[in-house]
């Protein structure tokens, strides 16, 4: 029987194994799979990182547990009141997801290819082109700002190869939904895709061996892994880009609201607006992404997540907005459905999240369809009779083999 709790970092003791952290590994110079804590050094170092972490005990040499403690609500505040001095608009569905998806996948195209050509121009030694990139982007806001659906299928079912590529790729499509969701007008959809695609861009610049260990990293390796924020800043300076926004996305997305993140340690409302929703996509991206330390989360498990670390990591009204904006399955989500099926989701009605479209791709006996369906949960009876067919759970990707880039719509 699994028995892992949350422990808070104040309560470790010598012993307790730990299974996960309340933050990607990347973030830290932890063993990636895991370790039990030997000396108090190793907790002196999870507090410095962490606020709180996941213990096995079936692993540790403790059985005891510890109750939890529990976060303290706030009121919260409205988007206007975030983002005080905008003007911010309600976006409306502007086409439906069939009319939108070839839209859509030519705009990832676009994107996609500036992305590589772009980076791979850096690897080399070359300038950052920051108006390539500018020029990349305008497309795929322009689908998000119709209908975000689309986009948000093709960043789930991005090739895994190329991780920082497909990662800025992913994080700015990301960016660009939540936006829409807060309402932000066009200029500023437009500085989170830029954004988006370069807060990592420092990371070109860092030893790829470090950047994929699966061993402990030593304190000098780990400033050199973090030295990536301080890279990317001068790489874009270099190109006389002023957006201040950007440049927020770029120094502060590893800031964290509870003060434990870095470069400087900012808290709340001190990280810049723009640096917590970098925060919030680069995460949820990296944890649904196949990694060469780490295997990816399911939306669905991403979410739950990002909903724990309201207000200790990220600003809760962001999260909770970026809920909003993804949906609690969103679209490219593998599920199981009441039937026993296995279907992908498609798209969602943003009043009903619950009943999107979906395709069935498996059967009952979890065999492929020979032909893939797609139905409307909202109309879509069990059995063509019974009560309404209704998503059972979340799968985690690639379930039953699954290959959701080789999924022909």
């Amino acid at each position: 029987m699994i028995n892992i709790e949350k422990v808070y970092t104040v309560d470790l003791e010598v012993g307790m194994y730990i299974s996960s952290l309340d933050r990607p590994w990347l973030e830290t110079p932890f063993f990636l799979q895991g370790f039990q804590i030997e000396s108090s050094e190793d907790i002196r170092k999870l507090r410095e990182f962490c606020q709180y972490v996941y213990v096995d005990y079936q692993k540790s040499a403790k059985g005891e547990k510890l109750a939890p403690r529990r976060t303290v609500s706030r009121p919260r505040r409205a988007p206007q009141e975030l983002f005080g001095g905008r003007r911010l608009k309600a976006y409306e569905d502007k086409a439906d997801w069939s009319e939108e998806f070839p839209r859509a996948r030519a705009a990832v195209q676009d994107i996609s290819e500036g992305i590589e050509t772009v980076f791979e121009n850096v690897s080399r030694g070359g300038a950052l082109d920051v108006l390539r990139v500018r020029k990349a982007v305008e497309p795929m806001i322009d689908s998000i700002s119709r209908n975000p659906d689309a986009c948000i299928w093709l960043a789930r079912i991005k090739q895994q190869d190329q991780y920082t590529y497909q990662h800025s790729l992913g994080a700015s499509i990301w960016a660009v939904a939540l936006g829409r969701q807060l309402g932000l007008p066009r200029s500023d959809l437009r500085s989170l895709a830029i954004g988006g695609v370069l807060f990592d861009v420092g990371k070109l610049r860092v030893d790829p061996e470090l950047l994929r260990a699966d061993r402990p990293l030593s304190d000098e390796e780990f400033q050199r892994v973090r030295e990536h924020v301080q890279l990317g800043l001068e790489m874009i300076r270099e190109t006389g880009l002023m957006n201040s926004d950007v440049l927020d996305m770029v120094a502060y997305h590893h800031e964290r609201h509870n003060g434990s993140g870095y470069p400087e340690g900012l808290r709340g409302d001190d990280i810049p607006i723009f640096a917590r929703i970098a925060a919030i996509v680069d995460c949820y991206d990296a944890i649904t992404s196949h990694r060469s330390y780490a295997r990816a989360t399911s939306p669905a498990e991403a979410i739950k997540k990002l909903y724990e670390w309201r207000d200790v990591d990220f600003q809760a009204e962001l999260v909770e907005e970026f809920i909003q904006a993804v949906g609690i399955y969103p679209a490219g989500s593998l599920v199981e459905l009441s039937s026993g099926e296995v279907a992908v989701v498609v798209s969602e009605y943003r009043s009903r999240r619950l009943r999107p479209q979906v395709m069935v791709l498996l059967g009952e006996d979890k065999q492929p369809l020979a032909s893939p369906r797609l139905i409307d949960l909202v109309t879509e009876s069990q059995a063509g009779s019974g009560p309404n067919l209704a998503i059972v759970g979340s799968l985690e990707p690639e379930a039953y083999g699954i290959d959701m880039a080789g999924i022909q719509l």
